[in-house]
């Protein structure tokens, strides 16, 4: 007889944004309470970690997070940052304390970089260099992040692939490691896989959900940017500039959406009183950079062959996700 397996540590559900995960991941914690497994949902999104920033991050609402106890949500203010090192750190103990009570933890969001160091562990990287940052910045300052991006796409091309031309913040850590270190900072992703991870891929249970049509996906995107919109969107960053001490150039303030509307309002500041806010144009270029970030967190989940996918975009897809966990849940003791 075959020895049964031991339980696993964590069911994760990732996926580009607007694929369905937060509707996924509540109907499988209905369901598994049903049959009497409690379910914790520990958000795996660099977005939702911060206070004030709710319509823009499409942020489980009261109710949501009331029928299932969610973790990582509104732990840090906008002007603090949030590492993916510290995010393994408090996943990792946020998993055992979840299973002390007897419950299952769900690791559930789009973040693909704190899924892979969750999986794959994280090796140590040089330290920030405070000079080389600066000679950076200056260089952008002259040239544009851009053409720094197609500077690293010549030492570190896998980086420089999954990174936007404008992502100010990753392109600067990139460049910063290959000077102080010599080596891409992909490296650092890959020397050591699996040595430091939180959860060995050898117990893992990732579910991913993906769209076969990418058609529908930016349909999706762009239904859901105008409904945040709808809900009062501009208004939150409207108070979130009014704060007086956050900037466009914070990682927080850098989450797509917020920084489109944050550049539009400045515009809108430079013109005339009374000078109406550009919407058409803020939508489409919300909507041009959520599409943008799908396609690279497609691109990462692609690079992770562990997973079990389900298409998103297919009838019943939630239902299949559903079957799929369970039926993964039945491999392994309770």
């Amino acid at each position: 007889m075959s020895t049964p397996e031991a339980p696993l540590p964590a069911i994760a559900l990732a996926g580009p944004t607007a694929s369905g995960k937060t509707a996924g991941a509540l109907a499988l914690a209905a369901v598994l309470a049903k049959q009497g497994l409690p379910v914790e949902i520990i958000s795996v999104d660099s977005a939702l970690v911060y206070r004030g920033m709710d319509i823009g991050t499409a942020k489980p609402t009261t109710d949501e997070r009331a029928a299932v106890p969610h973790h990582l949500i509104d732990i840090r203010g906008p002007l603090q940052a949030y590492s993916a090192a510290e995010f393994v750190q408090d996943a990792t103990r946020l998993m055992a304390e979840i299973r002390a009570r007897g419950a299952l933890p769900l690791l559930v969001g789009g973040t693909m970089l704190y899924f892979k160091a969750l999986f794959d562990g994280i090796d140590d990287m040089p330290a920030a260099d405070p000079d080389v940052r600066a000679k950076l910045e200056a260089q952008a300052a002259e040239k544009g992040w851009p053409a720094l991006h197609a500077e690293l796409a010549l030492v570190d091309p896998a980086t420089a692939a999954r990174l936007a031309p404008g992502d100010s913040q990753r392109i600067q850590r990139a460049l910063e490691v290959w000077h102080v270190s010599g080596q891409p900072l992909s490296s650092f992703h890959t020397t050591k896989k699996g040595a430091n991870s939180a959860i060995p891929e050898s117990a893992s249970a990732l579910f991913s959900l993906e769209p076969n049509d990418r058609a529908w996906l930016h349909e999706r995107i762009a239904q859901r940017f105008d409904a945040m919109l709808a809900g009062g969107f501009i208004d939150e960053v409207t108070a979130l500039r009014a704060r007086g001490d956050l900037h466009p150039d914070l990682p927080s303030m850098r989450c797509v959406g917020y920084r489109q509307a944050w550049e539009e309002l400045d515009f809108q500041a430079s013109r005339p009183v009374g000078t109406p806010l550009n919407m058409a144009f803020l939508r489409e270029r919300a909507i041009a950079a959520t599409r943008q970030l799908a396609k690279r967190q497609i691109t990462w989940l692609r690079s992770m062959p562990q997973r079990h996918t389900i298409a998103c975009d297919q009838p019943h897809a939630i239902a299949i996700l559903v079957q799929a966990v369970l039926q993964r849940l039945e491999q392994r003791t309770p």
